[in-house]
C-alpha cells in the first residue's frame, strides 16, 4: 500500500499542457476517483503515475519517495483498462498467473495466489476457460484478478467498465469498491462517469482542462461545489441555473428573477462578501426544489409544466419560466399536466450563487 502525492505537476505535448500544476494528496488505503470529460488531463495523470508518460514539471511520490525517474517496472504499480488485454490463447487460470510466473515465483505460490483471487472475485468456476468464453463482465474480473495477485502497493483503473451494460457496470461498482475495502489497497480510477465516482470514491479530484477544479469527499462535491463548472458536471439530473439580480430590500437580501424574489438566508448574506448587488448565477439541483398546484403563502417560483418525465420511482418535471427551463424532482404521483400553472419551492439550505464572471462559488 502507498501514499500518493501530485507536486505541482505538469505535462505538456510540445506546446499544449494537458495537466497544469496538479496538486493531490492521496492518502495510503484511499479510493481516488479522478473525475473530468474527455480531455480534461485525467488520463495523462494515471499514465505518469504508472510511468508511461514523462513528467514535464512537478514530482509525484509514493510513500514521500520521488517515482518520476523511476522505471515503471520497479513502482509496484497494477493496471486495469477498459479493453481487458488479456491473452486469448490461454485459460483464466495462465492469464491471472502470469505476472507471478514472469516473477518467478514457485508453482505453489502462484496456485495460492490465483486460487484466493478468483474466489474473491466469485470465478473459481471459470479458470479453466478461455476469453472466448466469457462475458464482459467476466473477462473484466479477471483483468482484476490479474492485478489482484501481484499484491501491488496501488491499483489504477482506467475506466474499466465504460463499456459495459448498464446493468453490469452498476453491479461492478459494487464489486469493486467492496473489493477494495476488503483489500484495503490504494486505488486510483479514472472516469468520466459521475456516478461512478460519486458512488465508488472515498475522495474525488475533478478536472476540466487539465486543472484541479476541486478535491474533496463526493458529499463535499456534491453539496459544496466549488465553481459552477463542478456543480454542473457533478450529479444526475444536472443542477438548474438561472442568472439572477441581487437586490436589497428593507431588511432582506433577495435573489430576484422575472419569475421570483427569494430572500437569502443571514449566513448566505454574509457570504456574498460584499456583491450587496448586481447579477449572479444563482443553482439548485432538481431534488432542492418541490412543485405543487396550489400556490403556497412563503415566496415561491411561478412556472408552467413544460413537460413530465416518470423515471420509475422519481417524476422529473420540466417548468418553463420566462427565459429559463428547470427541472422539479418530485413524486410519481404528481398529477400536474403540460400546460398549468405551477409554483415551485426551493430549498434554501440547498440553493448555490455563483460569481457570473469567473463561475466561484459565494455559498
Amino acid at each position: 500500500m502507498a501514499k500518493v502525492s501530485f507536486r505541482s505537476v505538469w505535462k505538456k505535448y510540445g506546446e499544449l499542457a494537458a495537466v497544469k500544476d496538479l496538486n493531490i494528496e492521496c492518502a495510503d488505503g484511499t479510493f481516488l476517483s479522478i473525475l473530468g470529460p474527455s480531455g480534461c488531463g485525467k488520463s495523462s495523470t494515471m499514465r505518469m503515475i504508472a510511468g508511461l508518460e514523462h513528467i514535464s514539471a512537478g514530482d509525484i511520490l509514493f510513500d514521500d519517495q520521488r517515482i518520476n525517474d523511476m522505471a515503471p517496472r520497479d513502482r509496484d504499480v497494477a493496471m486495469v483498462f477498459e479493453n481487458y488485454a488479456l491473452y486469448p490463447h490461454k485459460t483464466v487460470f495462465e492469464n491471472m498467473a502470469n505476472p507471478l510466473k514472469l516473477r518467478g515465483q514457485s508453482t505453489d505460490r502462484i496456485r495460492e495466489r490465483v486460487n484466493a483471487a478468483a474466489n474473491l472475485l466469485e470465478i473459481g468456476q471459470l479458470l479453466r476457460r478461455r476469453p472466448q468464453e466469457l462475458s464482459g463482465g467476466q473477462k473484466q474480473r479477471v483483468a482484476i484478478g490479474r492485478a489482484i495477485v501481484r499484491e501491488p502497493k496501488l491499483f489504477l483503473f482506467d475506466e474499466p467498465i465504460a463499456h459495459l451494460d448498464a446493468k453490469l457496470r452498476a453491479h461492478m461498482r459494487g464489486e469493486i469498491k467492496h473489493m477494495q475495502r476488503t483489500l484495503g489497497t490504494t486505488m486510483i480510477y479514472v472516469t468520466h462517469d459521475q456516478l461512478e465516482a460519486m458512488s465508488m470514491a472515498d475522495l474525488i479530484a475533478v478536472m476540466h482542462d487539465g486543472e484541479l477544479q476541486q478535491l474533496g469527499t463526493p458529499r463535499e462535491v456534491y453539496n459544496q461545489p466549488v465553481n459552477a463548472w463542478v456543480a454542473g458536471f457533478v450529479g444526475e439530473p444536472a443542477m438548474n441555473f438561472l442568472t439572477c439580480e441581487v437586490q436589497a430590500r428593507r431588511d432582506d437580501v433577495l435573489l430576484t428573477h422575472s419569475n421570483f424574489a427569494l430572500p437569502l438566508l443571514p449566513q448566505q448574506v454574509q457570504r456574498l462578501n460584499g456583491h450587496a448587488a448586481g447579477p449572479v448565477r444563482m443553482g439548485v439541483r432538481p431534488d432542492g426544489l418541490s412543485i405543487t398546484m396550489r400556490k403556497p403563502s412563503e415566496p415561491v417560483i411561478t412556472g408552467e409544466i413544460f413537460v413530465n418525465e416518470l423515471l420509475g420511482g422519481d417524476m422529473i418535471v420540466d417548468v418553463q419560466l420566462a427565459d429559463a427551463r428547470i427541472r422539479v424532482k418530485t413524486a410519481p404521483e404528481f398529477e400536474g399536466v403540460p400546460g398549468e400553472a405551477c409554483y415551485v419551492t426551493v430549498n434554501r439550505e440547498k440553493w448555490h450563487a455563483f460569481d457570473v464572471e469567473n463561475g466561484r462559488a459565494f455559498f
